[in-house]
């Protein structure tokens, strides 16, 4: 079981953390093209669009493992969960689309209902596909599942150098002189930043075709006495999911009103949200490792889960998932020099990368929350799941409003990393008295504290040559494997017998 959970989620881990890593490029091209002030309604309206997605598709995914995890169910539920979320989709975004102007004005540009625009059909693509992407993951067809989201991602990294690159370079004359008069009605340099977000519609929309398969058998139902059931199992995974969404972007909605005028000498708060949110990029590695686990991890949960012998079971992914993502903490804190350099191209960006170690250790603690989480689905206590994630959202907001006038978008970081660690405690907690499992302990905490001991020791020595830097750090991380390799040398042993 542990080789075929292995298996899928490198399989996910791989393809997405390529995939994104290629995307991540596109923050070396931003960062080059854009000053933080032109960024900073693309920081606002993601995180905005970001708690929407959870209203749109509102528990379903989760729902649709619970409900057609039988072969004989799936069909059924599969028509049944994706018509719902069809219909929400339409519903919510033809709201966006006819006050969208209202809307923009609302969150403080209202010059730019068209983003807004863009951004109710890239929810509503995103929200219906992720339907048809979690059957294509119920039924391990992981290969499909991560082509497409690869190619996608290709294709807005070819769309992002189409429209930022190409298309400014013929406007200004560079080459391909004829085409002047065409790309002059496509592009407006006054507006270029706004082709990030057409790109991303663009290569949301192309999705949909890609997974026709999955739609050629869809038949659209609707029966609340057979919804009833799923609502009422999904209404706390939305509480869930939208108490984990607000911990996630809450910083970015509301910095522009918690960060005080002047906070930051020579810079406005448009620059502070925009350097902001791109540092918080840096932490998007963590994210993804916890995001590819999840992909493999919550079918895995449920199809073992009834399993007398899952508690042993699972108490062992967890100490490897705290160990991968220790190490990823580690690497990551300790070569912020290197990474700040390639990827946020000016200096100005460079001011916020202190920020990341804490955003690192909220991913991680997330990551952990959610594995530790599998508890209260497989014994459908989901309440808990409401429980926790409104816990941890009133501790970000707590946080936020204490400490963003204090300390500036440090308090933003250092509020994540508290509700991340709150939600992990608190699940911990109840989980052992519902469905207890023998976690070691003593090693999370000797790796977590490992963890942190290391990125302190580096945080006061820096080096100023980068390639040195990097060669010292990667000597370190040579290290840390060695040793992990020499404490866990029997497990590795007891892996090998069996």
């Amino acid at each position: 079981m542990l080789k075929k959970l292995a298996s899928d989620t490198a399989l996910y881990g791989v393809s997405t953390m390529l995939g994104r890593m290629i995307n991540y490029l596109l923050v070396m091209l931003h960062t080059e093209l854009f000053a933080p002030a032109e960024l900073a309604v693309q920081v606002q309206l993601y995180a905005f669009t970001g708690i929407a997605l959870v209203l749109y598709s509102f528990g379903m995914e989760t729902a649709f493992f619970r409900f057609a995890r039988d072969q004989s169910d799936r069909a059924r539920y599969y028509n049944l969960i994706l018509s719902a979320v069809i219909l929400v989709s339409v519903v919510f975004s033809g709201v966006l689309l006819a006050g969208a102007s209202g809307a923009a004005a609302a969150i403080g540009y209202p010059d730019d209902a068209k983003l807004v625009r863009w951004f109710a059909l890239i929810l509503a693509a995103d929200s219906i596909t992720s339907i048809p992407f979690a059957r294509l993951r119920l039924e391990e067809k992981a290969r499909k599942f991560v082509a497409i989201k690869f190619g996608s991602i290709l294709l807005l990294v070819g769309l992002n150098l189409l429209f930022l690159v190409v298309f400014r370079d013929i406007y200004e004359g560079k080459y391909l002189a004829s085409l002047g008069p065409l790309i002059s009605e496509l592009y407006n340099p006054l507006n270029a930043s706004d082709y990030i977000i057409l790109a991303n519609l663009i290569s949301s929309l192309v999705v949909i075709p890609l997974l026709s398969k999955e739609f050629s058998g869809f038949r659209f139902i609707f029966s609340w006495q057979l919804f009833r059931p799923v609502w009422v199992y999904a209404f706390p995974i939305l509480v869930m999911n939208l108490g984990a969404i607000i911990n996630l972007m809450f910083d970015r909605v509301f910095l522009r009103e918690l960060l005080p005028d002047g906070f930051y000498p020579g810079r406005t708060t448009e620059e502070a949200i925009g350097i902001y949110g791109q540092c918080f990029k840096l932490s998007i590695f963590m994210n993804l490792a916890i995001q590819a686990f999840k992909y493999a991890a919550e079918p895995f949960f449920f199809s073992r889960g009834v399993d007398k012998n899952a508690p042993p079971v699972f108490a062992r992914i967890m100490k490897w998932f705290i160990i991968a993502c220790s190490l990823m903490w580690v690497a990551i804190s300790i070569n912020l020099d290197v990474l700040s350099h390639f990827f946020l191209r000016r200096s100005i960006y460079h001011e916020g990368v202190y920020v990341a170690p804490w955003l690192l250790a909220g991913f991680l603690f997330l990551g952990i929350y959610y594995n530790l989480a599998a508890w209260f689905k497989l014994t459908d206590k989901t309440a808990y799941g409401t429980y926790l994630s409104i816990a941890g959202a009133v501790v970000v907001i707590l946080l936020n409003y204490w400490l963003v006038p204090l300390w500036g978008y440090l308090g933003c970081a250092v509020a994540f990393a508290g509700s991340g660690f709150t939600m992990m405690v608190l699940c911990y907690y109840f989980g052992q008295k519902y469905y207890p499992i023998p976690y070691d302990l003593a090693s999370a905490a000797g790796y977590l504290g490992g963890g942190l001991g290391v990125i302190l020791l580096f945080s006061q020595w820096r080096m100023e040559d980068l390639t040195i830097s990097f060669l010292v750090h990667s000597a370190a991380l040579l290290l840390a494997c060695l040793s992990i390799f020499l404490v866990e040398r029997k497990e590795f042993r007891r892996r090998d017998e069996g």
